[in-house]
């Protein structure tokens, strides 16, 4: 069923051996569009073998039962720690969107949501990390800049009061990993959105490579999904 709903994604393997992002959409029959990036938690091999499979699960969810159904459907995959108590664990933003152009989109952890109106970009979502936590309690910044890398909840215990929604009404939406908007400043990410807003390949394919390393030379993996509507 055609409904005009046009998806892209990309990922870029940072300075690690392997890359523990993951991507995936698919169209469900009635033509709502279901999207999902997964950032993994590390960089073991059955994290990087297992993000896929939680993006692919939680995309296909989500286009028949909607965002949250699919993230936690995704979190049943790792919600048991395993003999060993290590394994895999991720981060995520699931999307669902509508052929009416409305998109609704839950998350968990420090996967972000944004969407574009034509003129301004907007991040809809709140990162559930520490360092987003002292801000709103107003401790300093550079406190809370030491905090952001970690995360308050994860896929392995997401639950329908661990997680949050939001609707996006905007015709251009974004799924970001971290590795792509905690070094990406808010001005550049704008001015690339204005530039390929048009073309969702071009624009997925320059957010991922946007993001540079850090002081220390390390580089996230970074993942990006965009999902256009009529």
């Amino acid at each position: 069923m055609p409904t005009g709903i046009i998806t892209a994604s990309a990922t870029r393997t940072g300075t690690e051996n392997d890359n523990a992002d993951a991507a995936s959409t698919y169209t469900a029959a009635n033509g709502a569009v279901g999207s999902a990036v997964i950032d993994g938690i590390g960089h073991s091999p059955g994290t990087s073998a297992l993000a896929p499979v939680l993006a692919v699960v939680a995309a296909r969810t989500a286009a028949t039962r909607g965002p949250l159904a699919g993230l936690l459907s995704a979190a049943q995959l790792v919600s048991d720690p395993g003999p060993d108590g290590d394994e895999p664990n991720a981060v995520a933003a699931v999307a669902t969107t509508h052929p009416d152009g409305e998109t609704t989109v839950a998350w968990v952890g420090d996967c972000d949501a944004y969407g574009w109106n034509g003129t301004d970009l907007t991040r809809y979502t709140t990162p559930h990390t520490v360092g987003h936590q002292l801000r709103r309690n107003g401790a300093p910044w550079e406190i809370a800049d030491a905090h952001d890398n970690w995360v308050r909840t994860t896929l392995a215990h997401a639950v329908v009061a661990t997680t949050s929604e939001v609707t996006i009404p905007d015709p251009v939406v974004l799924l970001l990993s971290d590795g792509i908007h905690d070094q990406t400043p808010h001005d550049d990410l704008t001015a690339l959105v204005r530039e390929h807003a048009t073309h969702p390949q071009a624009l997925v394919a320059a957010l991922v490579a946007t993001a540079s390393a850090d002081a220390d030379g390390y580089r996230d993996d970074a993942t990006a999904i965009v999902i256009t509507t009529p």
